[in-house]
């Protein structure tokens, strides 16, 4: 897929500081707020110390001039060490709880995204890449941490800093003081107009590496596709126009940055000298009441100190402009809502079991455990962006039924199944189990009852044994070899040197599409499913997969409710009942035998894909079956 294909259209917000999403956001630091708390102490020990130290400075200086070779510069030296030690400690102390706020934070946030991914809706996922996704796992996660740990100690140490220094140079001379600390509101006034602009570009950075991140995703997946397509110079064009984006907007970005940084230094220098000019004056008065060279240097020392803290201060600021945009977007899938979700009374009812003593026979929302029926009642389904998919569909399944659905691509078969598995609710009708409405049960209780086997089965890194265990993480080595048996896989795993202990590779990359598709049916055994769903299972196998999973299927769907989708006909010939779906719309229905005596569409058909059948053994020299 293109960048053009993977570019998303999010929520702009306000150009000010989104008070609430900040507050959000450091929720995540209250279980961390002993380690604040400490932050915090430490700090304002810290501050407490540099003040103490100019004032150190200013009695050695003193002390110098007035008495000098008298002057007790060893007490002022043991003094000055002291507190320098301290200094190192406490700077020790505030990198470690700084990390412990830092990890524990960046864990907690990602905890919580990827825990909100596996609520979501598949509905959220139609209409997001996993490039966008994972960006906000990754690097929107880590600048958050950051700046709720790096970001509270900045600012607490600044702010003590600037009260200590303040403090001092108040006390010995209110009016130079003020003089010094007079270039503070310029500098609010300076911040609020980069305020706005330093946002608008670090959002616009942040949305340009979702595009990128993305892109790099779906490039690396379909890379098979770009290459054989010979499409590597198309897609190269149309990435280094994404990345020109971030490149201008990561320029802009950087420019007012480095125009902000700069103007702030130089405001804080123009206080520094207007203390060195005046005191200077004052000082070579000699009258009784000028002030102390010592005290003199305290205040250039002071004016250049006090620019350190502010410095701090405005870059904690500007950093706050370019992550907000990373708390929206992170704060922005916190608070999603799954489309699909149990209602208020269907979570009073699980509680209220859960408190109970659990019945035998019954669910989790304390309703019968087995499914006896599943009825579609005038059911109609149309996604948000399209037209309807199905219209006015009936349908009751019982178990040890088997029903086919076979038709024309886009007809609605998919769409049948998902709505019975709750990926979608019906735009209007009913979809009863047990004669209640599937919306009043647990969709975690439905969900954890389906065994589901795709036309492109997804594998994750690890062993075979791993893979079929995923249906059910409690079962024994024994368990997870009978179900392999079942669907004939253990023949094949068995030819590897390690077994069922054979590493996979990523998506199962070392083995067959066949081989991964025996696996799935595995795993799905593994789960002992009420419900059976294959949605074009044997589609992209050779025939001799076909028919080692046809072999197993009627081990697998005995006593079950199953629903098959199927594009090869010869697979569904057993089915009790198959339904030709057009148009979101049953055409016919019947058993096999029932339809080809019908002569109407299915017999079509059957028959073609039977003559090409024929034709294709014909030319590969095998005999027609």
């Amino acid at each position: 897929m293109t960048t053009k294909a993977v570019r998303l259209e999010e929520e702009e917000y306000s150009g000010q500081l989104n008070w609430s999403v900040w507050k959000k956001v450091l929720g995540y630091a209250r279980p961390y707020r002993r380690y604040l708390a400490g932050l915090i102490a430490v700090a304002a020990i810290l501050a407490g110390i540099d003040a103490a130290l100019l004032l150190i400075t200013r009695g050695v200086i003193d002390d110098a001039v007035q008495n000098r070779a008298e002057a007790q510069l060893w007490l002022w030296a043991t003094m000055y060490i002291a507190l320098a030690g301290l200094s190192c400690a406490c700077f020790l102390l505030l990198i470690r709880l700084a990390a412990k706020v830092s990890t524990g934070v960046a864990y907690d946030i990602r905890r919580d995204s990827f825990e909100r991914l596996q609520e979501l809706s598949f509905s959220y996922y139609d209409r997001r890449p996993v490039g966008w996704l994972v960006a906000r796992l990754t690097s929107d996660c880590d600048r958050l941490s950051r700046i709720v740990a790096m970001g509270t100690l900045d600012a607490v140490w600044g702010s003590c800093t600037l009260i200590g220094v303040g403090v001092v140079m108040l006390a010995l001379n209110w009016k130079l003081a003020l003089i010094v600390m007079s270039v503070i509101p310029p500098m609010v006034w300076m911040s609020a107009i980069f305020q706005k602009r330093l946002l608008s570009a670090s959002r616009k950075v942040r949305k340009t590496n979702s595009t990128i991140t993305a892109a790099y995703s779906e490039a690396i997946m379909g890379v098979r596709t770009t290459k054989t397509l010979v499409r590597e110079e198309e897609n190269l064009g149309e990435f280094s126009d994404t990345t020109g984006e971030m490149f201008a907007a990561s320029v802009r970005s950087a420019i007012l940055a480095s125009m902000y940084f700069p103007l702030i230094v130089t405001m804080v220098s123009v206080g520094g000298v207007l203390a060195l000019w005046l005191g200077g004056v004052d000082v070579m008065t000699k009258l009784p009441t000028s002030m102390s060279i010592g005290t003199l240097i305290l205040f250039i020392t002071c004016a250049r100190i006090f620019m350190f803290p502010i410095h701090e201060l405005s870059r904690l600021f500007a950093e706050a402009q370019t992550v907000q945009a990373a708390a929206e977007r992170v704060t922005g899938l916190l608070e999603t809502e799954p489309e699909i979700a149990d209602s208020h009374e269907v979570r009073s009812a699980i509680e209220t079991h859960n408190a109970a003593d659990p019945q035998p026979g019954l669910a989790i929302d304390g309703l019968p455990e087995n499914i006896d029926t599943i009825e579609f009642r005038n059911v109609s389904f149309a996604y948000k962006e399209g037209k309807g998919v199905l219209k006015e569909f009936n349908l009751t399944v019982k178990p040890g039924e088997t029903i086919a659905l076979v038709g024309p691509t886009g007809g609605g078969k998919t769409t049948i199944v998902s709505l019975m598995c709750r990926f979608y609710e019906p735009t209007t009708g009913e979809i009863l189990i047990n004669g209640v409405d599937y919306r009043k049960r647990s969709l975690h209780w439905l969900q954890s009852n389906l065994g589901i086997v795709l036309q492109t089965p997804h594998l994750f890194s690890g062993t075979i044994r791993e893979n079929i265990r995923y249906g059910n993480l409690h079962a024994s080595d024994e368990q997870v070899e009978e179900a392999a048996k079942i669907v004939n896989a253990h023949d094949f795993i068995m030819e590897f040197d390690d077994g069922y202990d054979t590493q996979i590779g990523e998506g199962g990359a070392r083995l067959s599409t066949g081989q991964k598709q025996l696996v799935s049916f595995a795993r799905a055994v593994l789960a002992d499913p009420q419900i059976f769903v294959m949605d074009e299972a044997t589609s992209s196998v050779d025939t001799e997969t076909e028919q080692l999973i046809q072999q197993g299927l009627a081990k697998v769907l005995a006593g079950r409710i199953s629903f098959v989708i199927a594009h090869r006909l010869s697979t569904i010939r057993s089915a009790d009942r198959i339904l030709v779906i057009r148009d979101g719309q049953v055409i016919e229905e019947g058993t096999h035998s029932e339809l080809i005596h019908l002569k109407g569409e299915y017999y079509e058909l059957y028959t073609n894909q039977f003559t090409e059948q024929r034709q294709e053994e014909i030319l590969a020299g095998k005999e027609p079956q």
